[in-house]
């Protein structure tokens, strides 16, 4: 059953309030699409006594996949907020997607977060989009450790999946357990502590029994525990520790400790912990590791703050006395209680009756406007997945939610009324997946435009917009599954709807010179309309646009009418003349023509303006132009060849490839057809094994091969 939000009778029920930021732990799940985070933070509820049991993501039980759609798709689409208590620190787990296209709401999850957990399957091990999100972690110093799932699955390999770790991530991604297989020698039943020495079985379920290692277990882990206390003492504050751990000094576990929390959570160490979530092998650590080694939010550097007209503003500092700021890093609209913000509150205190000024700015060109409002927060909620418990308030380095807000879009800045603040919103990576959406009656229009409206506001990484020459309506997505989704919430929402292929807007240009003669005479209750004109046209160089040139004689089109010839021409041209593009990059030439004393008018000379260009379309030869973008293809170096091969053939001239630094991917560069980029993110994915990205700006409109033309015409005469 899905999850319904409710506001009413939850307060006190359970959830967790803290008024110590240094209490505080924001943790964002990250890893591949089925490497397990959704089930691993459903086992941290349940370990912690948040929720009575565990749920499944076949099941569509879990608290983090509460969105319909992602119940109905057995996944995650969406950020969800789970906070836990443990040893007296407030965790609030974020789990995000697994897909790319979904790379929106990991980047909310990342904003809101002090560290990130990599979620590794044992099974799958580390894909290059995992290492590329390790990379952008690593790139702002963003604190981090590995916890490798699934160990109980038959084809799980701990030792694999630890060394792809190592490969990728580098050479302090070190274990601080090591996992013990059970007695039978299939799955896991314990784990040894590679610094304290001690075994935590799980033999007899969860909370494990622990014990010290027994002498047996010393000898095959020696080289795993020099290593790591050697990477710890090469991360201390304390110069002396190395030479007295080489003149073989024993190091006791107090000392090791407090140094490795230090290294871990100055983004400089990264523990490796093997986790089983069925079983409950390695919760307890984990809980440990993050409420003792990942920093809180006092430790963690805040976004710049700006007045809302852009001007400079002190630092703001993690304290619940100073002034507010928050940011909605998430924005949906429940049916039941209308619109739900995930808020990260970075200084001062959110609390219920207060009146906040909520600004958005920097994002209009995905379809949000720059907008200013004071709105007063009624209650203030503590959020369980869907669930939304009230608190008496939430502090500085807390996430929350509020409900109701008239004008809070994801990427919002709330601060107070009195002194409003402005931060700039995070990067946002470019839809680049077009979706031609088509109300399928009259009386879905209305709901369907409502619906878009409400998700554009809640997902930066949609971009609507309205193509005035093909007329289509497109919404711009991150890939086929925000696509899926997207289309999933429409329809979900009483919208009737259709899609259909994207067009790309054409243009129409004469290939060469040609006259025409335009007649429009007719004679109508006792009132005429006469009006002829000769045409001559010129095509000029791409980019000239229009000319329009008078070489009247003796007064054969009287002056006043010449404007009105000139009007006519450009009213075709923008109709078009062989498949309903505007021309473009043209020279027209009035030469001669006819009027009447009486029955001569401007609508005459329009229209025979009108008349004499199409005749000119007819002798002439009319060429379809197409949109050419310039694309610059981000990919690792092994995928050069194959990316430049498909650019040739999606007709592309490559201009070039760069190869990046150590680490860095390398750079290509071509000029595309713009029709042949409209499924481009999907196929450059699937050739670069998710790790390929790309950007695309229009370069110019060049001629398109003679064989789609046709294609085009007769598509457009078909229509009419």
């Amino acid at each position: 059953m899905a999850q319904k939000t409710s506001e009413k009778g939850l307060a006190g029920a359970g959830a967790p309030v803290v008024t110590d930021p240094g209490r505080v732990r924001n943790v964002v799940l990250v890893g591949h699409a089925g490497s397990g985070k959704t089930t691993l933070a459903e086992a941290l509820l349940a370990a912690t006594g948040t929720i009575p049991r565990a749920g499944g993501v076949t099941d569509g039980t879990t608290v983090t996949d509460h969105d319909p759609a992602a119940i109905r798709q057995q996944r995650s689409v969406a950020l969800a907020c789970a906070p836990l208590m443990h040893d007296g620190v407030k965790i609030n787990l974020l789990d995000t997607p697994g897909y790319a296209d979904f790379v929106g709401e990991l980047r909310a999850g990342l904003r809101a977060a002090d560290a990130a957990l990599f979620v590794v399957s044992a099974v799958d091990g580390v894909d290059d989009s995992t290492v590329a999100l390790w990379e952008e972690c690593a790139a702002v110093g963003m604190p981090r450790a590995v916890a490798i799932t699934r160990l109980d699955h038959p084809r799980a390999d701990y030792e694999q999946a630890l060394g792809d770790c190592q490969d990728a991530f580098g050479d302090n991604v070190l274990p601080v357990f090591q996992p013990m297989l059970a007695d039978d020698g299939h799955g896991v039943a314990g784990l040894l502590g590679l610094v304290t020495l001690r075994v935590l079985d799980y033999s007899g379920g969860y909370p494990p029994v622990a014990r010290e290692a027994e002498r047996e277990h010393l000898n095959p882990i020696a080289d795993d525990r020099n290593t790591l206390i050697e990477g710890i003492i090469a991360e201390s504050e304390d110069e002396t520790l190395m030479d007295r751990y080489i003149g073989g000094e024993l190091i006791s576990t107090d000392a090791l400790i407090p140094d490795l929390e230090k290294a871990v959570a100055r983004g400089n160490f990264y523990p490796v912990v093997p986790v089983c979530s069925h079983t409950g092998v390695g919760l307890d650590a984990l809980l440990e590791l993050m409420a003792s080694g990942f920093p809180s939010p006092l430790e963690h550097d805040l976004p710049v703050v700006t007045g809302v007209d852009g001007s400079p503003r002190s630092p703001i500092v993690c304290d619940p006395d100073g002034p507010l700021v928050a940011e909605v890093v998430r924005t949906t609209i429940d049916r039941h209680v209308g619109r739900v913000s995930l808020v990260r509150v970075f200084s001062g205190t959110l609390r219920p009756d207060q009146t906040l000024h909520v600004s958005g700015h920097g994002m209009s060109d995905r379809g949000h406007p720059d907008h200013d409002a004071d709105e007063r927060v009624a209650h203030v909620y503590s959020p369980l997945g869907a669930q939304l418990r009230e608190i008496p308030q939430a502090i500085a380095g807390d996430i929350c939610a509020i409900t109701k807000s008239g004008s809070a879009e994801t990427g919002d800045t709330l601060s107070g009324k009195d002194n409003p603040l402005l931060m700039a919103p995070w990067t946002m990576p470019e839809p680049l997946l077009p979706i031609a959406v088509v109300a399928k009656t009259r009386s879905d229009e209305d709901a369907l435009a409502k619906n878009l409206g409400r998700l554009v506001a809640g997902d930066p990484t949609l971009r609507l917009e309205r193509n005035p020459e093909t007329h289509q309506l497109v919404l711009w997505t991150m890939g086929e599954s925000h696509a899926d989704v997207v289309l999933d919430r429409l329809r979900s929402g009483g919208v009737e709807l259709d899609t259909e292929p994207v067009k790309v807007s054409l243009r129409e240009t004469f290939g060469t010179g040609a006259k025409g003669h335009g007649r429009h005479v007719k004679q109508s209750g006792g009132h005429g309309q006469y009006a002829v004109c000769d045409l001559e046209v010129e095509p000029l160089p791409r980019g000239e646009g229009f000319v329009f040139v008078d070489k009247v004689v003796g007064g054969a089109v009287p002056h006043n009418y010449i404007p009105s010839v000139e009007k006519g021409v450009r009213a075709q041209l923008e109709k078009g003349l062989a498949a309903g593009y505007p021309v473009v990059d043209l020279k027209v030439t009035l030469y001669d023509g006819k009027a009447h004393s009486v029955d001569s008018s401007d609508a005459a000379f329009q229209t025979a303006g009108a008349l004499a260009l199409r005749a000119a379309a007819e002798s002439g030869q009319i060429t379809l132009l197409e949109p050419v973008d310039e694309v610059v293809v981000r990919v690792p170096e092994a995928y050069v060849g194959a990316v430049m091969s498909d650019l040739s053939g999606r007709r592309g001239r490559p201009l070039g490839s760069e190869s990046g630094g150590e680490g860095e991917p390398s750079l290509v560069r071509a000029e595309v057809p713009a029709a042949e980029l409209v499924r481009y993110v999907v196929e450059l994915r699937a050739i670069t094994s998710g790790t390929g990205t790309f950007t695309r700006r229009y370069a110019r409109h060049e001629p398109m091969p003679p064989h789609l033309a046709e294609t085009v015409r007769k598509e457009h005469t078909t229509a009419r």
